[in-house]
């Protein structure tokens, strides 16, 4: 298995062996890879001659520092784990200098008001992070498809805005969640989480099954309101938000089109980790 730290000796390799000439896959994450990410490089083996993934824990998308400090970094496991679908998979794990060389701040992206819904409106700065880091990644991947999780739906329509704008040659691909047997997806910061926070975290799809069922009969305000009465008789989780909102445009729905898609949107706390998931309406 090739592992480079340096985008440079990356270049070199996909040159010397005209892979850079093939249909690379692309699967960009953070590591403390699951269940989900290797789902993501089993479809791109699936649909591309090379398969690259990245495992950078990138810091200008996290607005609150002691997130960062924590992220679990376990890339001898991660390695382990992506062995196991293929040793042809390149891993890129660069350092924050190979990527920002010297100058680590995010630019600043327009992504038609996508980026300043839900997520957003929480975790400042955020996207622009997001926007930055993976453009630079695919610049210096170059790949022909990019594979996404749909668990971050908002950061996949961001993606797709971003390539859309700044006119990028590659195709963004968006994969179902994976989930724990009770429910909770699958997400690196669940290696935080008791084995009792896990167990009782199932609530948080369990309700969003039920505001699925609810928005065929009811308003969207009246399955929020549900959903709040919901986690305030759960003192052991802090509800951040819920959003039911349109697929395209992200912006809140007031009222029912039967014309247009609506996918709920959650974010939640257990014990100061924060977890978030999501689920199409209709």
């Amino acid at each position: 298995m090739h592992i480079f730290s340096k985008k440079v000796d990356l270049a070199n390799h996909l040159k010397e062996n005209n892979l850079d000439k093939s249909t690379v896959g692309f699967v960009p994450t953070m590591g403390a890879l699951h269940a989900g990410h290797l789902s993501l490089l089993k479809k791109s083996i699936e649909n591309n001659a090379t398969t690259i993934i990245s495992i950078f824990v990138n810091p200008t998308q996290f607005n609150n520092p002691e997130d960062l400090k924590k992220y679990p970094r376990t890339l001898e496991s991660d390695v382990e784990k992506i062995k196991t679908i293929s040793e042809k998979i390149i891993v890129y794990a660069p350092t924050v200098e190979d990527i920002y060389e010297g100058n680590t701040k995010s630019e600043h992206y327009n992504f038609d008001e996508l980026e300043n819904q839900m997520e957003g409106k929480f975790r400042p700065g955020h996207f622009d992070g997001v926007g930055t880091v993976v453009k630079r990644l695919f610049e210096i991947v170059n790949p022909t498809n990019a594979y996404f999780g749909e668990k971050d739906f908002q950061q996949l329509q961001i993606v797709k805005k971003l390539v859309e704008k700044e006119k990028l040659s590659v195709t963004i691909i968006g994969c179902p969640i994976f989930r724990e047997q009770n429910g909770l997806a699958m997400s690196s910061r669940n290696e935080r989480l008791s084995e009792n926070e896990k167990k009782e975290a199932s609530i948080i799809f369990k309700t969003l099954n039920k505001a699925k069922n609810l928005f065929g009969t009811k308003s969207a305000k009246e399955v929020a309101e549900y959903v709040i009465k919901t986690f305030s008789n759960h003192p052991i989780f802090e509800l951040e938000y819920f959003e039911i909102a349109d697929e395209a445009s992200l912006l809140t729905c007031k009222r029912k089109n039967k014309k247009k898609k609506y996918r709920a949107f959650i974010a939640v706390f257990v014990n100061k980790i924060r977890l978030i998931d999501t689920i199409s309406l209709n």
